[in-house]
């Protein structure tokens, strides 16, 4: 039997976009904390072009 999130379409979209959201968040107020460190800027760059991605993909519906 499928739950409610797996029959709407776009939820699996929808989840991905507030994970990849949250991370970038937390990278970002990590960032901000212990300054600048190239694996984390990388790391944000990296959620910034998932985010972009998933803004094209979704039709800009994030």
């Amino acid at each position: 039997m499928q739950t409610q999130d797996e029959t709407k379409p776009g939820s699996d979209s929808q989840k991905v976009t507030e994970h990849v959201t949250g991370a970038h968040r937390l990278l970002k107020v990590l960032q901000d904390k212990i300054g600048e460190h190239p694996e984390i800027g990388q790391a944000v760059n990296k959620l910034e072009m998932a985010l972009a991605i998933l803004e094209v993909k979704t039709g800009g519906m994030l």
